[in-house]
């Protein structure tokens, strides 16, 4: 025996096949009620693949009368911008917007901003206390006494606001 691969050939031959017309398949689903020994009562849902023409008129007459509310419904073309508004603080200073309380978020922004200012030479707002060793920690002692000149900006995911000014917090 040789180490060569033999040849192998194939008598086929070709045929041309017609592709079928296929009738659309449409799923029609019911709905029926069960009552078990218990009296509970069970929903089954059925769906039932029938061809185009098995359909029965009421249920033709009940996809028409689908389509035609499909048809019916008004299409939204232009979405109305909507434009802003800020929620004022009333005298009374409530907070319209969010928690009553500064947020952790809101707390860590100030800090980090206001100990940035007071490590870049920014005036502390209060005398500074003997147990203060860093920026940071000056800033926290400024945002406990609500000393710090700053406004909180609240907003809405459709863009509406509230300025919160700092001494409003609890």
């Amino acid at each position: 025996m040789s180490e060569e691969p033999e040849e192998i050939i194939a008598d086929t031959e070709e045929v041309a096949v017609e592709p079928e017309e296929v009738e659309p398949v449409i799923v029609v689903e019911t709905v029926e009620a069960e009552v078990t020994e218990e009296g509970e009562e069970k929903v089954l849902k059925k769906e039932k693949k029938a061809k185009k023409g098995d359909l029965t008129p009421e249920e033709l007459a009940e996809q028409e009368r689908l389509q035609k509310i499909i048809d019916a419904r008004e299409i939204i073309e232009i979405d109305p911008i909507h434009v802003p508004i800020e929620y004022e603080t009333t005298s009374k200073g409530k907070i319209m917007i969010g928690p009553p309380t500064l947020t952790r978020f809101e707390k860590a922004r100030i800090l980090g901003a206001r100990a940035l200012q007071l490590s870049l030479g920014a005036p502390p707002f209060i005398s500074i206390p003997k147990e203060v060793a860093t920026s940071l920690d000056l800033a926290y002692t400024e945002l406990e006494k609500r000393v710090i000149p700053i406004t909180i900006r609240r907003v809405l995911p459709n863009g509406d606001f509230q300025n919160i000014p700092i001494d409003l917090f609890n």
